[in-house]
């Protein structure tokens, strides 16, 4: 069993629960862990035996393209995308960040993670 991490995939997109978050964006930061069998593909050498990197961030891009009041909603279509289309994952944990979010002071980001 192998731990990988995706991390740091940067996204400008229009989250918020606000109007002017919705209509301005913002940055924003997401990192992906997950577990799996990675035998086959040490032994093999081959990518049809894990899991491509690039896939993963092809559907986080596309869930991060979908317009969501909260960060939570998003976060929670990544995991499920995810796990949706790679079976093999044993586990996921998936963080979006926000940064620079709209507080009464200097906050540098927020995150919600989820684990399933």
């Amino acid at each position: 069993m192998a731990l990988i991490g995706v991390e740091g995939l940067q996204f400008y997109a229009h989250h918020g629960y606000h109007k002017e978050e919705q209509v301005l964006g913002g940055k924003y930061v997401v990192d992906i862990y997950f577990t799996l069998d990675i035998d086959e593909a040490a032994a093999s050498d081959q990518l049809k035996k894990t899991i491509d990197y690039e896939e993963i961030y092809k559907i986080t891009k596309a869930e991060m393209e979908v317009h969501s009041k909260l960060i939570e909603h998003v976060c929670k279509r990544i995991i499920e995308a995810i796990k949706r289309n790679f079976t093999i994952i044993t586990y996921l944990k998936v963080r979006v960040s926000k940064h620079n979010p709209p507080l009464k002071g200097h906050v540098e980001r927020v995150f919600v993670e989820l684990e399933a």
